[in-house]
Formats: structure tokens, C-alpha cells, sequence
């Protein structure tokens, strides 16, 4: 995870997310410990991070961006909080709604997601505790009800399809772009 405090090009280091230690259900997302402090200092780099400004840098606009190989995509989200930490550690869900295609724009044109149910936000997943979830992200089903879903775009993601793309995206046959695993370095900075 990578956080900074500012405008997409500018801002105050969190923290860089890659395939690693930021699961869906890792500890990293509920405690107020540093990770890899000086990591912190190298930009858009594939180190991992977490900083102190994840618990304690208050915002009002949060950028997200995925890298998968050399390409960068990012979008914006218009959303104050006291921290980012204020908004995930409890694990409760807070909607957002930017929609599918926003959230898919992450990826590019090869991103895929069911086309059915969708939830999005932070702590967003379906009621079937081994569904998709993510920290940040979209999660989304072939049904309408959004007990079992199987689709993900996201960062800080678990559950199935793949549990161990925690940052990326993930879709079944069902998807309406067809399977995909597009596994990606996250970078979040907000201001």
C-alpha cells in the first residue's frame, strides 16, 4: 500500500501495497504499527510500506492507483475522514459510489467484473464469509443477491476466486469480460 496526502502527483506517503503482507485479512489494516519506513521515501517503487500518515493524516480526496507492469491507472474518490485507518480498521462497510466502470478503469479494458450484485467502498464483501471482499474496492456477483460473490477490484482483497490476489483484479468465466487474474502493485495517497 502507498499513501500519500495530496493531488495524484503529489502528497504525503502512507504506504505500497504488492501480493504480500496487505490480505484482506492481515492485521496491518487494524493496527498502528510501521512497516518498512524507509521504503517509504522511494515513490512509485514495488516496495511495500506502511507509514505512520496511514493512522494519522487526515483527508478529503483519496486517489488509488494499480500498476501492472509499467502502466499506472489511477481514479479519485471524494471522501473526508480523519484517517484512512478511521475508515477500514473497524472493518465496517462505508459505500462509495463511483460504479463498476470507475473501478475497472484501474485495471484497462481488460478488466472484468459479474455482472449482477455489486458492492463498493471500504470493507465491502458479500454475506458468505469466504465471498469476495476487499479493504478499498468493488466486489460483485453473477446473481442478484450478494451472498457469493466471485469478482473483485480491489485492494486489500481476499476471499475466492483467488484469496491470494490481494491486489488487482479477479473474475470467474461468469464475468462479463471472462476470466481474468490481473494481479497489481497499489499505491493510495489522499489529501
Amino acid at each position: 500500500m502507498f499513501i500519500m496526502n495530496s493531488e495524484v502527483t503529489h502528497g504525503q506517503l502512507i504506504g505500497i501495497l504488492s501480493q504480500d503482507s496487505f490480505h484482506f485479512d492481515s492485521p496491518y489494516w487494524s493496527d498502528k504499527n510501521v512497516t518498512n519506513l524507509l521504503d517509504g521515501e522511494n515513490g512509485f517503487d514495488g516496495n511495500e510500506t506502511k507509514l505512520p500518515t496511514y493512522w494519522n493524516t487526515p483527508f478529503s480526496k483519496i486517489c488509488l492507483g494499480m500498476r501492472i507492469g509499467q502502466k499506472i491507472n489511477f481514479i479519485g474518490i471524494d471522501k473526508e475522514a480523519n484517517s484512512l485507518y478511521s475508515l477500514i480498521s473497524d472493518g465496517q462497510y462505508r459505500a462509495t459510489s463511483l460504479g463498476r466502470d470507475t473501478w475497472k478503469s484501474l485495471i484497462g479494458s481488460q478488466a472484468t467484473l459479474q455482472t449482477a450484485c455489486s458492492r463498493e467502498g471500504f470493507n465491502c464483501g458479500c454475506s458468505v464469509e469466504a465471498a469476495s471482499k476487499a479493504r478499498i474496492g468493488i466486489v460483485a456477483n453473477n446473481q442478484q443477491k450478494c451472498d457469493t460473490c466471485d469478482s473483485k477490484v480491489g485492494f486489500g482483497t481476499g476471499g475466492y476466486t483467488d484469496g491470494n490476489n490481494t491486489c488487482g483484479n479477479v473474475g470467474p468465466y461468469t464475468s462479463g469480460n471472462g476470466h481474468k487474474n490481473f494481479k497489481a502493485m497499489g499505491y493510495i495517497l489522499v489529501q
